[in-house]
């Protein structure tokens, strides 16, 4: 993230011994981002990080059967024929996905509580970082940075290898998007130096970050590490949890879509206004509840348009979705235009705007600038007859 942070005990300057009262020195652990060449943090660990008793390869859980989609169609996928798993990791299901990035629907019926008991849910993506939308549930997310909580309508952004864990106490349903690489505010929000402009549509008071370390001890702990090649599970010596203290620009966050703040205008705006997050080969986009366009006669609800280089995927997470009435989108639905495809809001939305003044819709979009593939998963939950829905 753009600012510095520092949290527990940490020496007065960097790579210098550190040590605690009984004189035992601290492994200081750089975790930084583009080699050298971007933002970091340093942790302080009272045992080594480094330090594995075993190497266990494993079947990937949630591995997912992704294939072209040919033929090219539209779709809306129901998310709530998906059945769920123990936690926020096994319970997750590959919908869409190419070389920069997977969108997974994750569903955890159980305690999760029991997993962290267990020691079976400490995880670590080494392929990029993790953007997690909390649509149901709470939960708290702890990582060697400390704990985190969240609830519906939370964004989280889970840096790369950042080894964590979700805990909860009930149900918990959420948006996975996993890429190949970073994922940050976009650009244009920011100062040279990192701060927010006056323009950008949230701020560093709008986020959320981990206050105290953790500190949990115990042997032999396993830590399910993903990579390109699939999963392996590391077996640490001591707990990876047992930082006292940390600086720096990396570190998960928060921020909730409720303290997004639109962007309106006298005639529709386009989608770049609602731009949330960025990342390699995608966008993020975030649709909260605002003023409808205030020209006298302008065409409130989105024009036809085609995705030429894009394509587009919407979760419709809460309200009123004006703009989709009678083709079967609800809360929960997962809506897929690929390029290639021209679409537009349904028969009928224009008419049904004219009287309205806001839109009561909460959604969040990712544009890929790759075709996505489509899992079996994907198809199978698919409405048959959501192509057809603009021909009523």
């Amino acid at each position: 993230m753009p600012y510095y942070r520092r949290v527990g005990d940490i020496p007065h300057k960097r790579h210098t011994v550190f040590c605690n009262e009984h004189g035992h020195r601290h492994a200081e652990e750089l975790m930084g981002q583009e080699g050298f060449s971007s933002r970091s943090a340093l942790l302080y660990h009272r045992h080594s990080p480094s330090a594995i008793v075993a190497i266990e390869p494993m079947d990937d859980p949630i591995a997912g059967g992704l294939s072209a989609d040919n033929p090219l169609t539209p779709r809306h996928l129901r998310t709530g024929q998906i059945s769920g798993a123990t936690d926020l990791f096994t319970g997750r299901t590959v919908l869409l996905g190419n070389d920069d990035v997977r969108i997974s629907w994750a569903r955890a019926d159980g305690d999760g509580a029991d997993g962290v008991a267990a020691g079976g849910n400490l995880y670590r993506n080494a392929i990029g970082d993790e953007l997690v939308y909390i649509q149901q549930g709470s939960a708290r997310l702890d990582s060697v940075f400390g704990s985190l909580q969240v609830g519906p309508g939370d964004y989280v952004v889970v840096p790369a290898s950042t080894t964590h864990r979700w805990v909860h106490d009930g149900e918990l349903a959420a948006l996975v998007v996993e890429s190949r690489g970073h994922i940050a505010p976009p650009r244009r929000y920011l100062s040279s130096g990192g701060q927010f402009l006056e323009h950008a549509p949230y701020c560093e008071r709008d986020l959320r970050a981990p206050g105290e370390p953790l500190h949990e001890d115990g042997g032999d702990v396993p830590v399910i590490v993903r990579n390109r090649a699939g999963l392996t599970r590391h077996i640490h010596r001591t707990h990876p949890f047992d930082v006292v203290g940390w600086d720096g620009h990396l570190y998960p966050w928060a921020l909730n879509i409720s303290d997004f703040e639109p962007i309106v205008g006298r005639i529709h705006q386009p989608p770049p206004v609602h731009q949330t997050f960025e990342g390699p080969g995608l966008v993020v986009c975030s649709f909260v509840p605002r003023l409808y366009d205030f020209h006298p006669e302008a065409v409130k609800v989105p024009y036809h348009h085609a995705n030429t280089d894009s394509d587009e995927v919407l979760f419709y997470s809460d309200g009123d979705f004006m703009s989709r009435a009678g083709s079967g989108i609800e809360v929960g639905s997962i809506s897929y235009h690929p390029m290639g495809f021209v679409h537009g809001p349904q028969p009928g939305s224009h008419e049904a705007s004219l009287s309205k003044n806001r839109t009561e819709e909460t959604a969040v979009m990712i544009d890929t600038f790759a075709p996505l593939r489509v899992s079996d998963t994907a198809r199978s939950i698919s409405d048959p007859d959501y192509p057809w829905s603009w021909a009523r």
